[in-house]
């Protein structure tokens, strides 16, 4: 089963976001990495145009910049009560 498969069964469930996020709009990490969030919807990674909230880990950043294929999703999660897209990868999260 593909990561974004498992993803997409696991819609209503908990995952941890091993790193921190990097919010776009702030331009900056938060330094709270280990956060559980509830997962409300997820896509194919770079489907959802208004996604660019956040990204967790810096893995995902440095692959794409070195062309490199990365295993990710966008992930509608409840981040500390909010609703928010995140691009994930699957080094980024652990599905509990």
């Amino acid at each position: 089963m593909t990561f974004l498969k498992q993803f997409q069964a696991h819609k209503g469930g908990l995952l941890r976001i091993k790193t921190q996020l990097y919010w776009y709009n702030k331009g900056r990490h938060d330094g709270n990495p280990g956060r559980v969030c509830l997962i409300l919807d997820v896509y194919a990674a770079r489907q959802v145009d208004n996604r660019d909230i956040a990204a967790a880990g810096a893995a995902n950043e440095q692959a794409e910049r070195d062309g490199k294929k990365v295993n990710s999703v966008d992930a509608f999660l409840l981040v500390d009560g909010v609703p928010r897209w995140i691009w994930l990868s699957e080094a980024d999260v652990e599905l509990l």
